[in-house]
């Protein structure tokens, strides 16, 4: 065997070596590619999971939010308490409006963003000091 058989040899070596690392990396590629994909669908379905559990959860607050039994009676009563709080939150705001409107001011619409910048922005006033009188 001469040197260019050996060469020879040498060069197939190393190219069935780089099919056989190609094919890996496709192969690798591709186990890749289905487990995103599986990810993705099982993400979907952890989705759909919580919209039927909230759904549940309206359902049977509908049919026994008055009288809940055992394991859903704090669950219900949380909910119940929310709503009254809710109720009694939406009346203050018609109250207000009431008397702002009564008062001849223009209302508003106000969103809980637009209370935040109010305060942020009443928060920077704050922290400037005024100039010293000379």
């Amino acid at each position: 065997m001469g040197f260019f058989d050996n060469l020879k040899e040498t060069a197939d070596t190393l190219k069935e070596k780089a099919t056989d690392l190609a094919q890996s990396g496709v192969a690798t590629s591709k186990r890749l590619a289905e487990i995103a994909k599986l990810k993705t669908a099982n993400m979907a379905e952890e989705d759909t999971i919580k919209k039927a559990y909230i759904e549940l959860g309206k359902l049977y607050y509908a049919e026994h939010g008055a009288t809940p039994e055992g394991a859903y009676a704090a669950a219900c009563e949380k909910i119940t308490a929310s709503k009254a709080t809710i109720e009694a939150n939406n009346d203050r705001i018609s109250e207000l409006k009431s008397a702002a409107e009564a008062a001849g001011e223009v209302v508003a619409e106000v969103t809980p963003s637009s209370v935040e910048d109010v305060a942020a922005n009443e928060a920077t006033e704050a922290d400037i000091e005024p100039e010293e009188k000379k």
